[in-house]
């Protein structure tokens, strides 16, 4: 029988949540208070995730103006400046212990990230936040996908389909109407994006900021604008020269038109992925992140973890992991566990879809984690937004997605349905087709950050569509030294209020992501199914929360100060010495093997429940299925969904 998931599973009952809207902490004495603040904090960002989610989804029921409602009434806890005078009464009052005065801190901290300086911007703000849930509504139900060159038939496929499509088909014509097709969402958002971008403008001026990506960074990083882009001046400086020379070389090797988006990752790696593409199964992602999670000693604290993997019409197009609910411990020293929910939008028939799911797995799967794994006294520790930094929170993530490009890691994890080991020389072609195009991840990834203060520095009579429209142009050609295959007004992030002005936090990530591995590598020697990693992941980077900057917990990492030094190390290495010490990783990993198999109780290793679900469909739970029950079920219903391509 088909199992629904059920409303009761996720929310909190109305009753709470409007005793909670309507009441103000009232706490006689200052733990009194703080009790207080964190089940309000809770209730009012659970009834906001649970409709995050439920419309990201597409769930039934799934409402924009129920998720503007949530989304305002949390941001409006958020924004009471009385709350805020409550937080520093509080901090003076003589009784508060250094602790209590640590959290009131931050609680002050938060306020000051959301406060609006006037009741006029208070109400800019609340529209700026139903235009946005218009506006994510209608990409979500956008008609995307592309004409079919040889038929003429239209093709429905996601954002995520139209780009696997484009680096692993062989015909061009239809690698071009995908393309195409990703650009179709160009035109269908730039227009409400610019009246969403006005207002992101006008509520940060009128609080005090020069424009809306100033708002964003001083919130999230605790820094300005200027200093943000002097790093990042920097590494675009340092990485223009690798650029040219890699679009040149591309040009030389493969011909002009390999410079053309639909052609870039196809001419670069199209047959690899097809090549590795038996040694991930889809169907086997799951099991592979989970193994490879607990060789390295991660646990999640008792967490839930729902998770929604497949692609399906009205599906959000963008993997991202969310936290309804928040841990932290509380005064009697019982932990508050965490509910993770986490997805991804693959299509298991396509190929390369297992490749990019266990990418996504370890990719989102660090961010859960990662949030587990906070150990302080309050729910404002241990949120994702801001005071939260985007780099930390990403740093956790990218650390983790990066094993699957490891010889060590493939050795172990990359198995075909046989049980057959990734060959070295798939491996080795990799290395040679990619290693020296590495450096268009570094641009592409730039693109982003630096159309957005181009967007954001502009007047409202100068942000027309048509303006916008040509400065997303003339930032991938300075950039990235022509079109993207993924152009900047296609990625998600910009349309989100909580994932605007967000991506300048990846590259700041992959710079400590670099660092961080240098350091394991020279400290340990490895990397992969090392329990050592996990243990100094959540004592150093994970147990702080929000509590200690980022920079300064990269440098009680690494013993460093954040540089971009060990990624373009990396990318100035010589392929051959690449190869040479990959192939020694490869044979090392191939003797030893993956440290469980699917045997072992990973749920129970990991300490979590998974669920997982497709939509309102309950697939499989490991607490009344166990680990190996969810992998079977989950193989079992995948080609009753998506049946195998003929």
């Amino acid at each position: 029988m088909r199992r629904l998931l059920t409303t009761r599973n996720y929310l909190h009952t109305s009753r709470k949540l409007q005793r909670a809207k309507m009441t103000a902490p009232t706490g006689s004495t200052v733990q009194e208070y703080i009790d207080e603040m964190n089940t309000k904090y809770d209730l009012l960002h659970r009834a906001f995730e649970d409709n995050f989610w439920a419309t990201k989804m597409n769930l039934k029921g799934n409402s924009s103006e129920q998720l503007s409602k949530t989304k305002t009434e949390y941001e409006s806890f958020l924004q009471n400046k009385q709350a805020l005078e409550a937080v520093r009464q509080k901090l003076n009052d003589p009784t508060a212990t250094d602790e209590q005065k640590r959290i009131l801190k931050t609680m002050e901290r938060t306020y000051l990230c959301y406060l609006m300086e006037s009741d006029e911007a208070a109400s800019i703000k609340e529209l700026c936040v139903a235009k946005e849930s218009e506006l994510e509504a209608a990409r979500n139900k956008m008609k995307l996908g592309y004409t079919d060159p040889k038929t003429n038939e239209f093709k429905p496929a996601s954002s995520v389909l139209l780009s696997t499509v484009m680096r692993t088909n062989d015909d061009e014509a239809t690698r071009k109407a995908c393309f195409e097709g990703i650009q179709s969402i160009c035109s269908f958002v730039v227009g409400p994006l610019c009246e969403v971008a006005k207002l992101r403008n006008s509520y940060s001026k009128k609080n005090g900021y020069g424009d809306y990506y100033e708002y964003k960074i001083q919130t999230t990083e605790g820094f300005d604008k200027q200093r943000l882009f002097d790093i990042l001046d920097d590494l675009e400086q340092k990485t223009r020269p690798m650029l040219l020379k890699a679009r040149e070389q591309l040009a030389e090797e493969k011909g002009e038109g390999a410079l053309q988006p639909w052609n870039m990752g196809y001419k670069m790696a199209g047959s690899v992925t097809k090549a590795m593409d038996p040694y991930f199964p889809f169907e086997d992602a799951v099991s592979a992140w989970a193994r490879s999670f607990a060789a390295l000693g991660i646990q999640y604290s008792n967490s839930l973890m729902n998770l929604d993997l497949c692609d399906r019409e009205g599906k959000y197009a963008n993997g991202f992991c969310h936290w309804p609910q928040c841990p932290y411990v509380k005064p009697n020293g019982e932990k508050q566990t965490c509910i993770t929910n986490f997805t991804s939008v693959a299509t298991p028939s396509a190929v390369g879809s297992g490749y990019t799911a266990t990418a996504t797995l370890l990719h989102e799967g660090g961010h859960a984690a990662a949030f587990a794994n906070i150990e302080q006294p309050s729910p404002f520790f241990a949120q994702e937004r801001a005071p939260m930094s985007v780099a930390y929170a990403e740093n956790q993530s990218m650390f983790l997605d990066s094993l699957v490009g490891d010889a060590s890691w493939l050795a172990r994890y990359a198995k075909s349905t046989k049980g057959e080991t990734i060959p070295w020389s798939i491996i080795e072609e990799k290395i040679r087709k990619t290693h020296a195009y590495k450096v268009f991840q570094i641009r592409s990834m730039l693109v982003v950050p630096y159309f957005e203060k181009a967007l954001y520095e502009l007047s409202d009579d100068e942000m027309t569509p048509e303006r916008v429209t040509k400065i997303a142009a003339e930032v991938e050609e300075k950039i990235f030294g022509g079109s993207s295959s993924r152009p900047v007004l296609c990625v998600p992030h910009i349309l989100a209020d909580e994932s605007s002005c967000y991506y300048q936090g990846y590259v700041l990530a992959e710079m400590s992501v670099f660092q961080t591995r240098k350091h394991f590598l020279t400290t340990y020697g490895k990397i992969v199914d090392d329990p050592r990693i996990g243990k100094d992941l959540a004592e150093i980077y994970w147990k702080p929360g929000n509590s200690e900057d980022f920079l300064d917990l990269v440098k009680k990492m690494t013993g460093k100060p954040l540089s971009a030094d060990a990624w373009v190390e990396d990318l100035q290495l010589p392929t051959e010495d690449l190869i040479k010490s990959e192939k020694v990783d490869y044979d090392e990993a191939l003797k030893i093997g993956a440290k469980f198999d699917d045997s072992a109780d990973i749920t129970k290793l990991l300490n979590m429940r998974i669920r997982l679900v497709h939509g309102d469909y309950l697939i499989a739970d490991s607490e009344t299925d166990g680990f190996q029950g969810c992998c079977k079920k989950f193989k079992q219903w995948i080609p009753t969904v998506f049946p195998p391509e003929k």
